[in-house]
């Protein structure tokens, strides 16, 4: 079974929760770290995906914003410096379609989540250092969504609106890209890169 690793550059999380009753507040988590374990002559007998996300990185485009959901009222991220994903269960559900089981360990609380996944197919592409091709490698991509809680992972904090609204909802919509870079070939490029210095 081939192992790809994520090119932490071209892969992120995205989140999407109501706000204020009216709208939706979009934020977003770059540096995203992993692996899959996948063949694609074989996606039928995909195994494994593993993602971790630096915490700290969140981004919505509102500085004071972002330092309130890094605090503990959301995040903590202090004490809680990294969000986990690992499968328990791949299963291929049809062409290019997977539904991925696994925990999601979010402020501390790990729960069983279900990622809808698709297989959006595979390249040979160039790497470039500098102005300097290091390729060909081979990269495939994902995306996944799933919905969670927050109050199921002690994601809890919110505020009275008028009327019996409140400024934060209750679910949260994920959607994780990835794109991923065939192991061997990371391997052989690091090697290159060692070899400069």
């Amino acid at each position: 079974m081939a192992r790809w690793i994520f090119e932490p550059g071209h892969s992120a999380a995205e989140f999407a929760v109501r706000h204020m009753m009216v709208s939706h507040m979009r934020g977003l988590f770059k540096n995203v770290h992993g692996r899959i374990d996948f063949d694609p002559e074989h996606p039928a007998d995909a195994a494994a995906v593993e993602a971790t996300i630096d915490a700290a990185g969140i981004w919505t485009g509102d500085d004071e914003r972002d330092a309130h959901l890094r605090g503990a009222d959301f995040l903590d991220v202090e004490v809680h410096p990294f969000i986990a994903f690992r499968s328990t269960e791949v299963r291929c559900v049809g062409g290019a379609d997977f539904r991925i089981a696994g925990d999601l360990a979010l402020r501390g609380v790990t729960r069983p989540v279900v990622l809808a996944a698709r297989y959006l197919g595979r390249w040979l592409c160039p790497y470039w250092e500098g102005d300097r091709d290091l390729g060909p490698t081979s990269r495939i991509g994902f995306v996944a969504t799933t919905t969670i809680n927050r109050h199921h992972f002690g994601v809890s904090w919110n505020a009275p609106l008028g009327r019996g609204g409140m400024v934060v909802g209750d679910e949260v919509a994920i959607t994780l890209d990835v794109e991923a870079i065939l192991e061997s070939d990371m391997q052989r490029i690091d090697g290159i890169l060692r070899g400069r210095s």
